[in-house]
């Protein structure tokens, strides 16, 4: 857990960003938004299936995205965050890096987790603290 004073700061996946965008509830102005880089990725592979499959038409879609790159977040994707999601993979036996990112994000520079995707909860249970999208509104 990492020393922040008062401002809470939360690890988020792209399942919880694009929550924030659909439900139009920015984060609360005492909270920080971290994430790997690929974020933004992840989240626009969720709008192209969502449109794949009807549940989205593509001019919603790319205005979702448009929203999810003008959230507050940092983006992170340098060699310790990269580096320690490596190890995680290794050490959990994850099948790739995905998911390790996110959590290394969290573990290095939040002070809990944000998972919309249920796999990635489950990864992450036990590692890092996790917490509820609402809390991100709310503070």
């Amino acid at each position: 857990m990492r020393d922040h004073g008062a401002m809470p700061r939360y690890g988020i996946d792209a399942p919880t960003l694009l929550w924030l965008v659909d439900q139009d509830r920015p984060p609360a102005p005492d909270v920080q938004l971290v994430a790997p880089k690929s974020v933004l990725v992840d989240g626009l592979e969720l709008l192209l299936d969502a449109v794949r499959a009807g549940r989205r038409d593509r001019d919603d879609a790319l205005h979702a995205h448009t929203r999810m790159t003008e959230t507050r977040i940092r983006l992170l994707g340098d060699r310790v965050s990269r580096r320690r999601a490596w190890d995680l993979a290794l050490e959990h036996g994850w099948p790739g890096v995905r998911t390790a990112e996110y959590v290394a994000v969290a573990l290095l520079q939040a002070d809990a987790l944000v998972a919309g995707d249920a796999d990635l909860r489950t990864a992450a249970t036990g590692l890092v603290p996790l917490a509820q999208p609402t809390d991100l509104v709310t503070g």
